[in-house]
């Protein structure tokens, strides 16, 4: 067997906009992880979190060439796609109608069984430690719970404008804090 290949951002980039078989298998064995855990956030069926990690990767495969490294990490990039595939998931007309047709005992044996996904395990939830608490509570909502800004700025009674400038600062102090 051969011994674990690594792959700087660069060449895993490389590799898979010329569709290596490899480098798919490299990005799905060391990303799902993490990836997973983002969606399970959102999404709080973990079978459907299953099926739209599916999709994040097929999205990944065939958008590739749409990421861009002077715009931020692969890692980063991924995560927006999975965050953005949860969302979607959960907006999307099939999920409400299979919600509203779901058993009462079914969710009560699922909420029953289940268990909080920890976001430690990507060290998230550490780093947003060090934002201000106003911060803290945006970055919380939006990537964690999955609102969109315009429910954010319904939930905390504020204006549309000032929850987008406070996010965008958010995001640049962790954008700071991760290039450390």
């Amino acid at each position: 067997m051969p011994e674990f290949l690594k792959y700087n951002e660069q060449e895993l980039v490389a590799m898979l906009k010329q569709r290596t078989q490899e480098a798919f298998n490299y990005l799905y064995d060391n990303y799902s992880a993490s990836l997973y855990t983002v969606i399970v956030s959102v999404i709080q069926d973990k079978e459907l979190a299953n099926d739209v990690l599916q999709e994040v990767f097929i999205k990944i495969w065939r958008q590739i060439d749409q990421y861009n490294a002077d715009k931020g990490r692969l890692f980063t990039w991924m995560i927006n796609i999975s965050r953005n595939a949860s969302i979607d998931t959960l907006r999307s007309k099939s999920y409400n109608s299979q919600k509203q047709n779901r058993e009462l005992t079914e969710s009560v044996y699922n909420a029953a069984g289940s268990v909080n996904i920890e976001t430690d395990r990507i060290g998230l939830r550490k780093v947003i430690t060090a934002l201000k608490e106003d911060q803290k509570v945006l970055i919380e909502l939006a990537y964690f719970q999955g609102y969109t800004q315009d429910e954010i700025a319904k939930l905390l009674n504020m204006p549309l404008g000032t929850v987008k400038t406070r996010l965008r600062s958010a995001l640049i102090n962790l954008r700071a804090i991760l290039k450390k």
